[in-house]
C-alpha cells in the first residue's frame, strides 16, 4: 500500500476509522469522507447521497493526491424492524444509506480508478445471506450492495477489481451497547476486517474480482 491513495467513505465511524488508520500504517495516503468532516489531512464532510457533491470530492482528491488507487465503501447503517410493525420509510432509508452511497461513490471515482487500474471494496453482510426476523430492510439493502459488487466487477473486468466483504457482527462500542449479553470474543474486530479489506484493495489481490468474502470472526 506504500504510496497508494485510498478513499474511505464512512471514515468517521468505528470501522472506517480503523481502516483509514491501518491503511496509513501501511504507507498509504488516505482521503476520509463522512457526513461530518473527519479528522485527517485529506478529509471531507460530504453527503454521500448527493452524487454531484461526491463527484466534486473525488475530483478534488485526484487533483490534490494525483490518483485514486482504491475506494473502500464503508458508509452505511443498520435498522431492525419487522414488516408488520415497522414503517416503509425504513426501507427507503436503508437503501439510501447502504446502496445509494456506495453507487454514488463508485460512479464518481470510476474515471480515476480506471486510470489507476485500481480497486473497489464494498461492505455487504453475512446477515443478508440468510436474513432473520426484523432484518428485511437491512438485508435487502446489503444484498443490493452485494449485487452491485458482482455486476460492477463484470462491467469493469480487466480495468478495476470490485469485491465485497461480508462481516458478521463487528465488535464496536455501539454493538456492545445494543447486545450487552452477547459473547464479544466471537465477533470480528474492526482491525481484522480492515486487514481483509486492505488486502482486497491491494495489487496483491489483482486476480480477485467479483468475490463476496465472508469475515465471520469466531461465530
Amino acid at each position: 500500500m506504500q504510496g497508494k491513495v485510498i478513499v474511505v467513505t464512512g471514515a468517521g465511524g468505528a470501522l472506517g476509522s480503523a481502516v483509514a488508520k491501518a491503511a496509513e500504517a501501511r504507507g498509504a495516503r488516505v482521503a476520509r469522507l463522512d457526513i461530518h468532516k473527519p479528522d485527517g489531512e485529506l478529509s471531507y464532510g460530504v453527503d454521500l447521497g448527493d452524487f454531484t457533491a461526491v463527484q466534486r470530492v473525488m475530483d478534488d482528491v485526484q487533483a490534490k493526491a494525483g490518483a485514486i488507487d482504491a475506494l473502500l465503501n464503508i458508509a452505511g447503517g443498520f435498522r431492525w424492524q419487522t414488516l408488520a410493525e415497522g414503517d416503509l420509510a425504513g426501507w427507503d432509508k436503508m437503501f439510501a444509506i447502504n446502496v445509494k452511497t456506495a453507487a454514488n461513490a463508485c460512479k464518481a471515482a470510476l474515471p480515476h480508478l480506471i486510470a489507476a487500474k485500481g480497486h473497489i471494496v464494498n461492505v455487504g453482510a453475512l446477515g443478508a445471506v440468510k436474513a432473520g426476523a426484523g432484518f428485511g430492510p437491512y438485508a435487502a439493502s446489503k444484498q443490493g450492495v452485494m449485487k452491485l459488487t458482482e455486476s460492477l466487477a463484470e462491467e469493469l473486468k480487466g480495468q478495476v477489481t470490485v469485491n465485497a466483504v461480508l462481516p458478521s457482527t463487528i465488535d464496536t462500542p455501539a454493538n456492545r451497547k445494543d447486545m450487552a449479553e452477547a459473547d464479544f470474543s466471537k465477533w470480528v474486530t474492526p482491525a481484522e476486517l480492515a486487514n481483509v479489506m486492505l488486502f482486497l484493495a491491494s495489487d496483491e489481490a489483482s486476480a480477485i474480482t467479483g468475490a463476496l468474502v465472508p469475515v465471520a470472526g469466531r461465530v
